[in-house]
């Protein structure tokens, strides 16, 4: 819970046996997150097992594909704030509080996986993974003049309700380019967004994507193509935009940044957080 908002993160698993159940613990040991929601999407032999016990809650997704998971983790969740992730080590719970910093000035908060300071030893970001989403992404920035774009295609992100109701008829793509699809529908809708670096950690286990040099090529051609259809306007459909007068994004709370800092703080040190520069801001 964070100042009064419900907090889902979703996981879409394939492949991430031997990384989930300790995943799961990971997000809730922020003390933020109030529900971990597990897309299981024709899931290796074992990972329910896994699952259960952790807090978690499954449910199963049969048609493939990364976007078919999350959009069925994303009908399926009610949270005021979703928080879209991967179960596979890459990511840290612990950026939850940089993701929900940010929720309070825009609806949507992009992650970023290319700043080279967050990209940890043994991370797959090499040259080609993070020079091609930093090329796409800033052709997308340009194409579009939108604010800083520097990633293609990391999954971890946090969507407001309200901007989940407004994009979520127009998301239509299973596969692995739904990520872009989301930030064309954001742009599209002229919903507020902000990019910020993620840690990027070593994978636990093979993706069945970026593993592949051949399947990390196509899909970043997928990518390029969805993104000049939205530019040419090839994608038609009738959207409402954003607007802060039809859809109410402050909280009834008050706001007040020294509580909500210290809110943050406060969960992160009772969960052994390894992060002081948020304790010593909450003390200034």
């Amino acid at each position: 819970m964070y100042r009064g908002k419900r907090i889902s993160v979703i996981f879409p698993t394939y492949n991430e046996k031997d990384s989930i159940r300790a995943a799961i613990r990971d997000y809730f040991s922020t003390g933020l997150v109030d529900e971990v929601l597990v897309v299981n999407n024709n899931a290796a032999p074992g990972t329910s097992e896994e699952v259960a016990g952790t807090g978690a809650r499954e449910i199963f997704e049969t048609r493939q594909g990364y976007g078919a998971a999350l959009m069925c983790g994303i009908d399926n969740c009610d949270a005021d704030l979703i928080i879209l992730a991967e179960p596979d080590g890459t990511f840290s719970g612990q950026d939850v509080t940089k993701l929900l910093a940010y929720s309070e000035d825009v609806p949507v908060v992009l992650g970023t996986r290319t700043s080279r300071q967050f990209i940890w030893n043994g991370a797959n970001m090499g040259l080609f993974l993070r020079w091609g989403n930093w090329a796409v992404a800033k052709m997308t920035e340009v194409l579009f003049n939108t604010t800083i774009l520097t990633d293609m295609g990391c999954t971890q992100r946090l969507i407001r309700r309200e901007a989940i109701a407004l994009i979520r008829p127009h998301l239509t793509i299973p596969g692995s380019h739904f990520g872009p699809q989301i930030l064309m529908e954001v742009l599209q809708h002229g919903i507020p967004f902000v990019e910020i670096p993620m840690n990027y950690r070593p994978r636990i286990g093979e993706s069945s994507v970026t593993g592949s040099f051949w399947k990390a090529w196509k899909l970043g051609w997928r990518m390029i193509f969805l993104v000049w259809e939205y530019r040419l306007g090839l994608v038609k459909r009738d959207r409402t935009r954003w607007t802060e007068e039809a859809v109410p994004v402050q909280s009834d709370t008050e706001f007040n940044p020294a509580a909500d800092v210290q809110a943050l703080a406060t969960a992160l040190d009772r969960h052994g957080s390894s992060s002081p520069a948020v304790k010593d801001v909450a003390v200034k």
